[in-house]
Order: structure tokens, then C-alpha cells, then sequence
């Protein structure tokens, strides 16, 4: 089957149909879902592109709250929570009388809808599909959690099919001393618990740790650990989805706008917006940049500005990688003339600097060719895009350098101890910016797990600036030079805007959503 290319109807009204043949979504019915049926909704695109970004910044706040804290924990649980109450996921956090049907109905609407369109973006690379399929578990977990009312958990299992029976107190009472051994508690907090009869074939992880009574083929499981079982169905699902709609993605090539969108979600950056600042523009100088260079940049462009120092050359992805980094930090166009000249005439003469590369450095400035106002790259772009090979120097160097010579490197800087060991932690869970955030906590003598997180060059150049000159720059001659903070000159953008960065092109036109979702084969 193929999909229904958008209509080019701008003033076409919203339809919303139901096709699954026959099948009633009891699903909307609930915070909580396994996502088994696709919605059927006609959304305009950039309501699409505005739902994929709210569910990737709640799925971004879970990938970072598993790397500091403890899932589960206390301090886990208080930084998930409220920083999704900032976002329009909070209505589905507990279900609350307060919240009208209506408000309840969007917020439901928006997380079923985002959920497709994410597992749409993020099933073209296993790499993806595990990352996706990881935080959409978690964010689950947590949801789970969240719900504390008994009607709701019991009616969760019902809409999705899940036949485990709470026993009664009577059966409770007589198995008391058994639960309360397998569950490692007092036999008077049993009667407090609610217990679920569970064919021990589907909760073997807590048959194996012993955490749960076994009594004629049957696990009593508590409800604290279901979670551990639901889990593992949705897993399942999940993953069997993935799978199904990476095999439909060449279906999508059909629409010249919605496939450029979906390839870009992982990389898009959410956070501040670091273009057409002008904070700094003319207080850099290509002489300062030396010492900058060692005070206030991010591992990645101090690994360039070393390369362009020793080589006096850099190729085109380091120079598109820095050269856009020291625009987005105030150097003028004259200054970066004046600063790429001074290296590059080292190996060669002022003409052929000027015919080969004096060109594209205007042209990012937005002074040639189309005249394009190029903005720095941010971190996800810089992990996920152009892979350096060999000769190059541009990258992430937490994603890309060796381990071991990452480890000698930041011994080198003196960086030891927690620091470095946090760092090498952060590594092996392939959690880059993390690892960015504890190095700019060593270098700038911060306790661990204060900082609220690196996401930009542009943003570790700005913090490094406040933690060491109070939102002062000190210039190469010791004249200090004021800096007003980012949030006084970059307002940040609602967050039902969309960013002015896409790669999507035009968004004028609807989606059928359910025309794309129902033309997946399925299983």
C-alpha cells in the first residue's frame, strides 16, 4: 500500500474517521497506553512537526534523568516530574478531577500522536530503535508509577487484554507468611499490598530474583513490581512495531516534505536559540581567541583550535564545525577573516587563501551565495552528523575520539578522580552530553551533577563566561569587557512554536495521519 501524499488544499477542514476495521481504541480511555492502534486524526504538518518535538523534549528529560539519578529513585522521580509538568504532558502525570475531559481528551490525543511519529522517525537505524524503545520504556515506568488509583490499574489491564486477577483478601490471608518471605517484608504490611496472580512463564525476571511467591504455576506479584511484567509485554510490542515500520519507510519517499522532517528529529536541537545573536559581535577579536580557547571552550572546539594551531589547516567539516562556532560567539566577519588568514598563510599565500576559503567563510556569515545565515551547530548535530574520518578533526570527542586517548587527554588537563570517572561512566552508556556537562563541572570546579546540562557549544561558551567572570569577558588586554546574559538578548520560543531551524520546509499543508499509519503493513 502507499501513502496519500498531503492535500495542497490549504483551507481543507480536519476529518477525524475511524478505520480499524471495526476495532473500538479503548485505549484513548487511559493516561496510559501500549499504542496497538494507530490514530486516526488528519493533523496539519506542522501540528505533526510541533507534537514530535513536545514528546522528544518529555523523552530527552528521561534519557537525562536515567543518567544522573537512580530510575525509581526519589531525586529520579522529582526531576522527571517536574520538568514534564512544564510541558503539555502534565495532564496525563495523575489523573485528576480538576483537569477537564476536554483537556484530558488533547492531552491523550497528543501523546498517542506523537508516539507514532517518533517511532516513525527513529525506526531507520537500530541504533535508533534503541534509543527510542529504552526511553519510551522508562517514560512508561514512570507513568506507571504515577498512577496511583486502583480503578485506573485495573482498568489499564482490561482495555489492553492483560488478564491478571488481583487476589482476594480471603486468599491473601492465607498465603500471609509466604508473600510477606518472597517480598522480604513484614507479614503486616502484606494486608496493605495488592497482589496480582500472574502465570509465572511472564514474570521469570522476579521469579529469578526470588522476589515473588510460586504456587501452582502461578507468580503473586505485588503491584510495585507489575511494572516489571508490563514492561517486558511492552517491550514486545514495541520493538515487533519498529521493526514493521522501518520495513514501510521507503512508502514515505513519496513526500518530498514529511521524509526530510522525519530524518531530522534526531538530531533537532531543542533548546536555546543560539542564531542572529548579537550579544558579543564586535567585543571578539581574533587576537582573543587564544585564550578563550583554554578558559571557556567545550572539549570539541578546543580539539580544533589545537588541529588548526599544529596544522594550520583544518578541512571543510572542521571549518564549518568551528568557524560557526566562533560567529555564534560574537567574532565579526572581518575578525574571522583576519584570524583563518593568519594560520592558513602559514602554509600558503595570501592569494590562494583568498580564492580557495576566504569565500566560504563569508558565505557563512551570510555574505555570499544565497546569502544564508548559517547558525552554529549544536550538540546532537555534531554527534550525529558527518562522522570525522581520518585527518579530520571535527566531532563530538566524547562520541568519536578513543577511549584511552580521551582518558589522556583530560589527565592531561588534570582532570581525575570523580570527574573522570563520571565522564568514563558517561561514555559507556553513550550518554555524550553528560559526559560534557561533568567535564565542564571539572574544569570550572563545580560539585558533580549541578549543572543542568550541556546542549550547545554556544551555551558551554556562555556558562563558562558567568561561572568565571560573572558575566564579565576579559579580553586579551585585561580590559573587561561587559556581557549581557543570553536570556535578556535570545527570548526563549513558546513551546507550541516551531523552531525557525527546520529542515522541514513549508508547513501549509494537512497530514493524514491515518492514510500514512494504516499503510504499514502489519503483523
Amino acid at each position: 500500500m502507499e501513502i496519500a501524499k498531503p492535500s495542497r488544499n490549504k483551507g481543507r477542514s480536519r476529518i477525524v474517521r475511524n478505520l480499524n476495521n471495526g476495532i473500538q481504541d479503548l485505549s484513548s480511555e487511559h493516561n496510559l497506553q501500549f499504542y496497538s492502534i494507530p490514530p486516526v486524526e488528519t493533523i496539519s504538518l506542522q501540528e505533526f512537526e510541533e507534537y514530535a518535538v513536545e514528546r522528544l523534549k518529555v523523552l530527552k528529560v528521561i534519557e537525562t534523568a536515567g543518567a544522573k539519578y537512580v530510575k525509581g529513585s526519589e531525586k529520579y522521580n522529582d526531576h522527571v516530574e517536574l520538568e514534564i509538568r512544564k510541558t503539555p504532558f502534565k495532564r496525563l502525570l495523575k489523573h485528576s478531577d480538576i483537569v477537564s475531559e476536554s483537556d484530558l481528551h488533547k492531552a491523550r490525543q497528543l501523546d498517542k500522536i506523537s508516539h507514532f511519529i517518533l517511532r516513525l522517525a527513529y525506526c531507520r537505524s537500530e541504533e535508533l530503535r534503541r534509543w527510542f524503545l529504552q526511553q519510551e520504556l522508562d517514560f512508561f515506568r514512570f507513568r506507571f508509577q504515577c498512577e496511583t488509583n486502583l480503578s485506573e490499574r485495573k482498568k489499564f489491564l482490561e482495555i489492553n487484554k492483560l488478564k491478571y486477577e488481583p487476589i482476594s483478601d480471603t486468599e491473601k490471608n492465607s498465603v500471609q507468611e509466604q508473600l510477606a518471605q518472597a517480598g522480604k517484608v513484614d507479614a503486616g504490611r502484606v494486608n496493605t499490598l495488592e497482589y496480582f496472580k500472574v502465570p509465572f512463564t511472564e514474570a521469570l525476571d522476579l521469579v529469578r530474583a526470588r522476589r515473588v511467591y510460586l504456587h501452582q504455576g502461578s507468580a503473586y506479584v505485588p503491584y510495585e513490581e507489575m511494572v516489571s511484567i508490563l514492561l517486558s509485554v511492552y517491550r514486545t510490542k514495541l520493538s515487533q512495531a519498529l521493526a514493521v515500520t522501518s520495513r514501510a519507510l521507503p512508502h514515505l519517499e513519496e513526500d518530498d516534505r514529511l521524509l526530510p522532517m522525519l530524518c531530522g528529529l534526531s538530531k533537532r536541537y531543542l533548546g536555546q536559540d543560539y542564531s542572529n545573536r548579537k550579544i558579543n559581535v564586535g567585543q571578539i577579536t581574533a587576537d582573543m581567541i587564544e585564550m578563550l580557547s583554554k578558559k571557556s571552550f567545550p572539549l570539541c572546539m578546543q580539539h580544533l583550535h589545537q588541529a588548526l594551531r599544529q596544522n594550520h589547516h583544518l578541512r571543510h567539516g572542521g571549518r564549518m564545525q568551528y568557524g560557526l562556532f566562533l560567529k555564534g560567539i560574537g567574532l565579526s566577519l572581518d575578525e574571522a577573516l583576519k584570524f583563518w588568514r593568519s594560520e592558513f598563510t602559514k602554509i600558503m599565500d595570501g592569494d590562494k587563501f583568498d580564492k580557495q576559503y576566504a569565500y566560504n567563510i563569508r558565505h557563512n556569515y551570510g555574505k555570499e551565495g544565497k546569502r544564508a545565515d548559517y547558525t552554529p551547530y549544536s550538540c546532537m548535530k555534531i554527534i550525529m552528523s558527518n562522522v570525522p574520518g581520518t585527518g579530520d578533526y571535527h566531532g563530538c570527542p566524547f562520541r568519536h575520539m578513543d577511549a584511552d586517548l580521551l582518558k589522556q587527554k583530560l589527565r592531561a588537563q588534570n582532570i581525575g578522580g570523580e570527574y573522570l570517572d563520571k565522564i568514563m561512566i558517561d561514555l559507556k552508556g553513550n550518554h555524550y552530553q553528560l559526559a560534557c556537562t561533568h567535564y565542564f563541572e571539572a574544569v570550572h570546579h563545580l560539585s558533580l551533577d549541578t549543572h543542568n546540562g550541556i546542549n550547545h557549544p554556544s551555551q558551554y561558551f556562555d556558562d563558562s563566561q558567568k561561572e568565571l567572570n560573572g558575566n564579565k569577558l576579559v579580553s586579551s588586554g585585561g580590559t573587561n569587557r561587559s556581557l549581557r546574559p543570553a536570556s535578556q538578548n535570545t527570548p526563549k520560543s513558546k513551546p507550541s512554536q516551531v523552531s525557525q531551524h527546520s529542515d522541514s520546509g513549508e508547513m501549509e499543508d494537512d497530514f493524514d495521519f491515518e492514510a500514512a499509519v494504516h499503510s504499514i503493513p502489519q503483523e
